[in-house]
């Protein structure tokens, strides 16, 4: 059983969410054009990359893989230029395809590779992070890391199709499922409330279980959600933005500490502060900001961070991508479900930051 999800626009694709899916939806989704294939992997699946291999040389394709650093490593513009390389050596045409397999970090960097490699050949992502089924996989965004920031040099690209397999995640660690939850249930709070319903009457046990109902529905929710704003807006011009919210802290977070805490950790963070921001301003309730640490806290994600103090923070979040003209930008909410990218002077991050640890 799976759900095909479609992204709309002026760069369709489709989005297959199910358990124990196989190789069949990845070789079904191959133009007939396609004679060459480059599998993009995380080393931890050379096994699974090799047996994809097989399956699709059984079709009559020619395939190669290629592994990469872990996590941030693999990030680098050094990686790309030896997958370049393979590229070539391969003779990968334009017709042909680059399939990324892993969490974000392989999908963020092949996915460059992709659009780079004779301007643009066929992209297929096979997520195998929670994390990378609702975030990085789905909408697009490619990107490799530099000395001065994370994600700085990259391209919108969509996938032609991304399979995201729920049986994949079931030797994920506890804390990778949970780094991922914390996505899930950001779009939650910026589009679904019923995500919020589900994660707040399901036992952590069954909801972080790979192979349970309510982590389905609410990974398929939250891809829904992305589907739905990318489709809308691909290039984060105006309503994609508020795919960002808790990020603004979150990357700072992130590159404060080299990339040592999850994504997912720092997006709950992120969160936690966005939304006393919000009652700082009137926009939530007190309920609403104990609804936040609840809800994250619950699949054992953090609220607070103490790690940094908020000077060094506010620099680096100057810093970032959403700044416009020397101003903070934040996505904050409206009420539950109602996000807007708002500007925000440095002064107001005072108090919000010390209610979650933050040190001035």
């Amino acid at each position: 059983m799976s759900t095909t999800i479609g992204v709309t626009g002026p760069h369709p694709s489709t989005i297959t969410v199910g358990r124990d899916l196989g190789f069949a939806p990845i070789a079904a989704v191959l133009d007939e054009a396609v004679m060459k294939v480059l599998i993009i992997h995380a080393r931890p699946l050379a096994a699974r990359a090799v047996a994809l291999a097989e399956h699709l040389r059984s079709l009559g394709y020619e395939v190669a893989t290629a592994d990469h650093p872990d996590a941030e490593a693999g990030k680098a513009i050094e990686v790309v230029a030896g997958l370049w390389d393979t590229c070539g050596h391969l003779q990968l045409g334009r017709k042909d395809v680059i399939i990324a397999m892993g969490g974000g970090a392989t999908t963020d960097m092949a996915g460059f590779v992709a659009a780079t490699w004779l301007r643009g050949v066929t992209l297929i992502n096979v997520p195998t992070t929670l994390l990378g089924m609702v975030d990085a996989a789905v909408g697009g965004k490619t990107g490799i890391n530099t000395s001065v920031g994370k994600n700085l040099v990259g391209s919108f690209y969509p996938a032609d199709a991304v399979i995201a397999d729920m049986s994949l995640l079931a030797t994920l660690p506890r804390q990778d499922l949970a780094a991922g939850a914390a996505e899930v249930i950001k779009c939650g709070f910026i589009a679904d409330p019923k995500i919020l319903r589900i994660v707040g009457e399901t036992s952590p046990e069954i909801l972080l279980d790979p192979s349970s109902e309510q982590l389905a529905e609410i990974t398929t929710r939250a891809i829904t959600v992305k589907a739905r704003v990318v489709s809308a807006d691909l290039t984060e011009g105006g309503l994609r933005e508020i795919l960002n919210y808790g990020h603004t802290l979150a990357h700072a977070i992130e590159r404060a500490n080299d990339y040592t805490w999850r994504h997912g950790d720092a997006v709950a963070v992120g969160c936690c502060f966005a939304a006393r921001l919000a009652q700082a301003r009137g926009l939530l309730s007190a309920d609403d900001v104990a609804r936040h640490d609840q809800l994250f806290s619950r699949v054992g994600l953090p609220t607070r961070y103490g790690g940094s103090t908020l000077d060094e923070l506010t620099h680096i979040m100057l810093s970032d991508k959403k700044v416009r003209r020397g101003i903070l930008r934040f996505v904050l909410l409206e009420g539950i479900a109602h996000p807007a990218t708002v500007s925000v002077d440095p002064q107001e991050l005072a108090a919000p930051a010390s209610q979650i640890g933050i040190r001035a």
